[in-house]
């Protein structure tokens, strides 16, 4: 393995930077390579990644136009072709009813004197007739030009009209979508929609929705209390069965074959307990924070690497980190276990002689923890599904020694609780590289010292 470069040579250039100045650890004085070593925060393509292709045909591009149009501009839109066409259908009915009108009112009757000669008569004649022609004509025109000048004033202000008309028929399932953005399995207790007005199909809508959320709302109750209980339940035989185990193999007189089994049953009693713990946080993780105050996720890491640095240590795994103050709003204990549990995964889920990258700090305005670690190649596929209770990598079952396949569960849980994200994707080399990005809090007062 090469010797770290010097920052100007090996810093990538993609994304945005930590804010603080302040950092700790042996990894600050590093930049983090590219992915095949420590990790870099998310960002943007370099520029030049994405070279388009010939543009589309004109009919695919005005579909594609369409698609992308909002509902409220469509029924707009809607609206005034169908009042354009109206009053273009009306200036045709106009026209077709006035010529025959015009043509009769200006019908005149020529009565001359005897002996008048024919040829003055016919002169008269035509000249009325080709009069009445162009008297009709003109009036025709400026019928159809006054009144297409008309369309296009009243189609525009059609065309304002129509999209208030759309923004308050919109207005209810408007409602509806603010109301879907705010749920969460904590807040399906009290979130309704609980639309006002007349009995038609958006109130049914509206009411169908609502008992919906109260389905919703019962059944996660319903499991959230049975993991809850189960687990519970569970603890006592397990404590019970450590006791006794502990006990037997306590005693002097005990043969090795009862010590080898004793020891044995001990650690699955362990794994047995482990699992139970974790549902236990992953059913409390779930629920509504009952406690949120300013937390700086630099000392909720720190204290995450220090409880897990023997652990690291046992199995060989060296720990960097490059922490920087970034405070946010939630539950000290939630967040600490959220890291604690990256840290632990990338520790256990790591080859002999590994590294665990652990960085905090500030990007564009928001708290972020970024945990990476070397070790197996993890496809992209099944990045997503890692997050999913009792599920490990290529649904493994046979190691299931290193935990119960709950901790990216939990961790997901508890930062979906915080109103934030968890994003992962393989790193080059192996391992995995975990992102959780929190909204930003108040800075953290320390009290000082009296």
């Amino acid at each position: 393995m090469s010797e770290p470069r010097d920052l100007a040579d090996t810093a990538p250039q993609r994304g945005p930077r930590m804010m603080s100045p302040v950092g700790t650890g042996p990894y600050r004085s590093q930049v983090p390579p590219p992915p095949s070593g420590p990790p870099a925060w998310d960002g943007p393509p370099p520029p030049g990644a994405h070279h388009p292709g010939p543009l589309p045909p004109l009919a695919n591009r005005l579909k594609s136009l369409s698609d992308r149009m909002s509902i409220r501009w469509r029924l707009t839109i809607t609206y005034s072709t169908l009042f354009f066409v109206a009053g273009a259908l009306l200036l045709i009915v106009m026209y077709i009813l006035v010529r025959p009108v015009l043509d009769s009112a200006l019908r005149v009757e020529v009565s001359v004197p005897e002996g008048t000669p024919g040829w003055l008569m016919d002169y008269w004649r035509q000249e009325i007739t080709v009069r009445n022609a162009n008297v009709t004509t003109t009036v025709l025109s400026g019928l159809i030009t006054r009144g297409l000048l008309a369309l296009l004033g009243i189609g525009i202000l059609a065309i304002m009209l129509g999209y208030v008309v759309a923004d308050r028929a919109l207005k209810p399932i408007m409602q509806m979508t603010a109301t879907a953005r705010k749920l969460s399995g904590s807040s399906l207790a009290h979130e309704r929609i609980d639309l006002h007005g007349p009995d038609d199909e958006l109130k049914e809508l509206a009411d169908t929705f609502d008992a919906m959320l109260v389905r919703l709302n019962t059944a996660f109750d319903a499991q959230r209390r049975f993991v809850d209980n189960a687990s519970h339940e569970l603890r006592t035989p397990l404590a019970i069965n450590r006791t006794v185990l502990e006990v037997a193999l306590s005693d002097p007189e005990a043969s090795d074959d009862l010590r080898v089994l004793g020891r044995t049953l001990l650690g699955t009693n362990a794994r047995n307990e482990r699992l139970i713990e974790g549902l236990l946080l992953l059913a409390r993780s779930e629920r509504e924070l009952s406690v949120r105050k300013p937390v700086d996720v630099q000392e909720v890491a720190k204290t995450a690497i220090e409880q897990l640095l023997p652990q690291a240590l046992q199995q060989d795994v060296q720990v960097d980190h490059d922490l920087h103050p970034a405070s946010t709003m939630g539950d000290p204990v939630l967040l600490e276990r959220c890291v604690a549990n990256l840290v632990e995964n990338g520790i256990k889920y790591n080859g002999g002689e590994g590294k665990v990258w652990v960085r905090s700090g500030i990007v564009e305005g928001g708290a972020v923890v970024q945990v990476a670690n070397t070790g197996p190649h993890v496809p992209a596929y099944e990045v997503d599904s890692l997050f999913e209770p009792f599920r490990r990598l290529s649904a493994d079952r046979v190691e299931s020694a290193k935990g119960a396949g709950l901790g990216l569960s939990i961790v997901r849980a508890i930062v979906r609780a915080h109103g934030g994200t968890v994003t992962a994707v393989p790193r080059d080399g192996g391992g995995l590289v975990v992102t959780v990005r929190l909204a930003g809090g108040p800075p953290v007062t320390t009290p000082s010292a009296r």
